[in-house]
This record gives C-alpha cells, structure tokens and sequence, in this order.
C-alpha cells in the first residue's frame, strides 16, 4: 500500500522529517560553543574558566523540546521556500548560509530560554530540568548558577555581534531580544508577587492577572520572537505586518498556555510526560481562576484551605472542585479552545500574503497547538 494512503507510514514519515530537522538543527550548536570558547580564549581567560562555560553552554542550552529555536527555522523556510497562497508549496530549498543565519537565531533563543530557566530554578527552588538536576544544585556549582545565568544571557549578544553585525536588521534584532527579555522578567515579577507557594492567597488570583503573567512570561518570547525574528531576517520592513504577527502570536501562545495550565491538571502523566504540580505549588493558572468565578461559598473555603499545599490529599480535594458539576473546568476548556480556535482562524485569514507575510507561518503553529495532549 502506498504511504499516502498508510495514515501509519505517514505519520512515521512526519516523525523522520522531523527528527532529522531537530539533528540538523542540533548540529550548529557546538560550533556557536566552539566560538564562544575561542573568544573565552582570545580574552586570557583560564583553561578553568573555559571549561566551566563549556559545562553551563552544554548542560542548559541543548535538551529541550528546542521548539523556540525550531520556529525560527521553520519560519524563515516557509518566508522564503514556499508559494503564497499554496499551503506550503515549496519552491526552491534553502541555501547553507540562509539555515545558518537562522539556526543561529534560533539558538539564541534556547540561549535566552536557558538563562530563563537556571535563574527560575534557583528562584522556584526546583529539584530536577529536563530529567536531570537543575544546575545550580549540581555539585559545586550552588550560587555560581547566577552568573552562569548571566553569562548564558551575554552569548546571545557576542552570537549576534559576531555573524550579524553587517546586516542592515542587526540593530532591529538587538531591540527584539532586549524588548522581549525585559517584558518576560516582568512576567516573571508578576508570577513571583502573585503566585508565592510559601503565602498561599486567592484573593490576589484573576483571569485578568493570569492573562498578564501568560503574555508577558509566556507569549512574547515563545511565540512572537521566533517569527519576528525570521520576519526581520529575510528582509519584511512593513511594521504593520509585525504587529499584525503580534495580534495572532500573542493570543496563540496565550493559547497554548491555558490548554499547558489545563493539561497539567487534567492531562495523563504518560503522555504529557510530567506529572502536574500547579495545585500544590500555588499557580496562578487558568483552571483556579475559572473555579474562583464560579465556586459556590463552601468550594471557595476548601480552595482556601487546600490550593497551594504540599500533599496529594489537598490536591485531590481541589481536583474534585474542578470537576463539580457548577464549576466544570472540562467543558468551560472545551468551550474556551473552540472560541480561541474560531478567533485565531479568523485572524490568520485577514493575511495579505501579496505584503510579504504568509498565513502558513501561522497555521503552522496553529497546527501544532490545537488539540495538542502533550
């Protein structure tokens, strides 16, 4: 049977396109490694202290699920590849020098995600990243974790000196990275001022609150950056089109956070591969907030007394208000995604592909959202 017509053989097609995608795009990596020791090198630095960012460069950067970095390859390919108002219909490849110049964007990203992350850790006190522990409880590193963080950051900006500085966009990607840093750390600072697992407090919970913490920590950075990236990289100048990314970008990945919040307390731990802490380390998430409008006087009691603790009867105890006939966050998701679904399309089909941007950029990411389970 031919493959078009084997969902199966099709589906393991996609697999292998994706995962050599992922290997090309993991190959760049250590030669943006071997750059940033050699300038380590070039400054006097200790064999010692190369080493040491070699470690933090390899132990925080690679790993993840890399789909920041990803996007920005995707994007540039689909810009530049494929026929406007074909669906993706390709034209030609990408030569080495354009897939070098945004996988290097893309790694700047995972270079950003990664200074987000060993910075968040020692904040959250996390254990464990990425099924290992997180760098600042390996040992001998402790509180050195913090300039690590910083030097992650500082990558970004020598990678972007270093093989973009002659393009006519290189101060445009400089104010992309620094707009969207500082606008995540204010996310952050909302989350952390919000949502502290030790001083747990319903009443400072809102959608409004939610809605905030989800653009500015979540959205910006992981849904906007990559194609605005891309956008300036092959060449688009009409600012009206970035913000026209940005009015489908934002609420896409607030999106895709909300189904995140929902999966984390209704998803099966073997297949999203986590198990959900939100209820017991007290976040701000959308499903607490949906209950807080709805909870009858005796439900918003139990919140009081069980959101945000550490034991798996308190946590079962909120799970069961979530589920309560009067509250019902299931069927209030079911009904948010279709809303969102609706909005999104709507948006994606106001696109003038003749300006330069493409609606695929954006059902792309629609597609790999909608329904999602992981």
């Amino acid at each position: 049977m031919a493959s078009s017509q084997n969902p199966t053989a099709g589906l393991a097609e996609k697999a292998a396109t994706k995962l050599a995608a992922r290997k090309r795009f993991e190959a760049v990596f250590p030669l943006l490694v071997e750059e940033l020791i050699e300038y380590l090198a070039s400054e006097g630095m200790p064999r010692e202290a190369q080493e040491w960012y070699r470690r933090n460069l390899d132990y925080n950067t690679p790993g993840g699920k890399l789909n920041r970095g990803l996007s920005v390859v995707d994007t540039v390919d689909i810009l530049l590849c494929t026929e406007p108002g074909s669906g993706g219909k390709r034209t030609r490849e990408l030569t080495e020098p354009e897939y070098l110049k945004a996988a290097i964007l893309g790694w700047c990203i995972e270079l950003l995600q990664a200074y987000f992350l060993v910075a968040d850790d020692m904040m959250d006190r996390s254990i464990t990243r990425r099924g290992q522990p997180c760098w600042y409880k390996v040992e001998g590193v402790a509180e050195i974790a913090i300039n690590d963080a910083f030097m992650l950051e500082a990558a970004i900006y020598y990678l972007l000196k270093k093989h973009f500085r002659s393009e006519p966009y290189y101060g445009l990607l400089l104010e992309l990275f620094h707009d969207v840093t500082f606008q995540t750390e204010l996310g952050q600072l909302i989350d952390l001022i919000t949502a502290d697992e030790n001083h747990v407090d319903l009443s400072k919970f809102s959608l409004e609150k939610h809605h905030l913490i989800v653009l500015y920590k979540t959205a910006f950075y992981s849904f906007y950056l990559p194609v605005a990236l891309a956008m300036r990289m092959v060449g688009i100048t009409d600012e009206s089109l970035y913000k026209q990314a940005s009015a489908i970008l934002l609420p896409l990945g607030e999106y895709f956070q909300v189904q995140d919040d929902y999966l984390d307390a209704f998803g099966k731990p073997e297949v999203i591969g986590k198990i959900g802490t939100d209820i017991q380390d007290n976040k701000c998430s959308w499903p607490v907030n949906v209950v807080l409008l709805h909870a009858n006087a005796e439900q918003r009691k139990a919140l009081d007394q069980h959101y945000g603790r550490k034991n798996a009867e308190s946590e079962q105890i909120v799970k069961d208000i979530y589920v309560a006939p009067n509250v019902n966050i299931p069927g209030k998701f079911e009904a948010y995604e279709k809303e969102s679904y609706q909005m999104l399309t709507g948006l994606i089909d106001q696109v003038d592909e003749s300006k330069g941007l493409k609606k695929e950029v954006f059902t792309s990411f629609l597609n790999k959202v909608y329904k999602r389970t992981v």
